[in-house]
């Protein structure tokens, strides 16, 4: 069985990877740019590598990959999508598939503006956005966030009054900003699977946030959202996982961010008969046909202390290798 490389895997969405993965025949490879990213802690092997803005970030992957014999590469932070999306072929001539969308998907939706055009442009309900440039006053309950580059809610604003948009104001970055109608009602996020061009599955969880990351998730079977996250993801064409946060209001699902790539709550799918990484992993080294059974269970979160010694830290910090010693997240 060959071994699938996680990037990223000091945040959120690299450590949910690896957790949907445990105890799956795969060998998990982790990397990333800090020695004390908790995710190399947590693995059989890890990799120090580059950050994604580095030259050498492209290259030093795939030495990891011919050296671990990496069928699979999966991305754990959104920094890493569009390097890894315009090298593929690099990766694929190696026999090495990294599970990325195209560069012109990547960049759409890592474009909240670009997004909610597309949106709009395929018909799908969705909030008045608008780049911050053109909005000269406060007229309802508005989110100001980065229109390239956010994540977890970071430089995220919601003015509710005039004061408070006057004040978020002279806190975001003018030039790269969004102003989104904010929607009252049940926020969810949805993922999604995408196949040789086909959405072969979806799942949907209502969530409650704490400071930008779902920390409170319930899954739930709901015909509505699911049947627009597939039209959704048919009409963009993603390749592998893709993740699409909407919020449901008077009964309709408006979209207003999607990420073309697995997500922090891959995990909790995972535990509720979901498994992404799995089953792409399964599908693309083995041929085997994607196949869930979607539990309706409640997932609540919380932190998980890991202790690694000095020692292993430095090790890793010199020579930049780590064999695992069985710990877990």
């Amino acid at each position: 069985m060959r071994s699938i490389l996680v990037t990223g895997v000091g945040g959120g969405v690299g450590q949910s990877i690896i957790k949907a993965l445990a105890g799956s025949a795969y060998e998990i490879i982790g990397v990333d740019s800090e020695e004390l990213a908790a995710g190399l802690h947590a693995v059989p092997k890890a990799y120090k590598g580059h950050y994604a803005s580095d030259p050498r970030f492209v290259d030093r992957l795939l030495e990891i990959c011919i050296k671990e014999s990496c069928g699979l590469i999966f991305a754990g932070h959104d920094v890493e999508l569009l390097p890894l999306s315009e090298n593929a072929a690099r990766f694929v001539s190696k026999g090495i598939v990294p599970v990325v969308s195209t560069p012109e998907i990547v960049r759409l939706c890592d474009d909240k503006l670009a997004t909610n055009t597309f949106l709009k442009d395929h018909g799908f309900p969705v909030p008045d956005t608008s780049p911050l440039s053109k909005v000269s006053r406060f007229e309802q309950p508005v989110v100001l966030k980065p229109q390239r580059g956010g994540a977890r809610s970071k430089n995220t604003y919601v003015a509710r009054t005039p004061k408070d948009f006057d004040d978020y104001v002279r806190l975001v970055d003018t030039g790269n900003c969004i102003v989104q109608e904010f929607i009252e009602g049940d926020e969810y996020t949805c993922g999604s699977i995408t196949l040789d061009n086909q959405c072969v599955g979806v799942i949907a969880m209502r969530r409650i946030l704490r400071d930008g990351d779902t920390y409170k998730a319930f899954v739930e079977r709901n015909p509505v959202v699911e049947s627009a996250v597939r039209e959704i993801i048919e009409a963009l064409g993603p390749f592998g996982a893709c993740n699409i946060q909407l919020r449901v209001r008077d009964g309709r699902p408006l979209v207003f961010e999607i990420n073309a790539r697995c997500s922090g709550t891959t995990a909790a799918r995972a535990l509720a008969g979901f498994n992404e990484p799995r089953m792409i992993a399964d599908y693309v080294l083995q041929n085997i046909k994607a196949t869930y059974e979607i539990r309706e269970i409640s997932i609540l979160r919380y932190w998980q202390e890991m202790v690694v010694s000095n020692e292993r830290v430095d090790q890793l910090r010199e020579t930049g290798f780590l064999l695992g010693d069985g710990t877990r997240l």
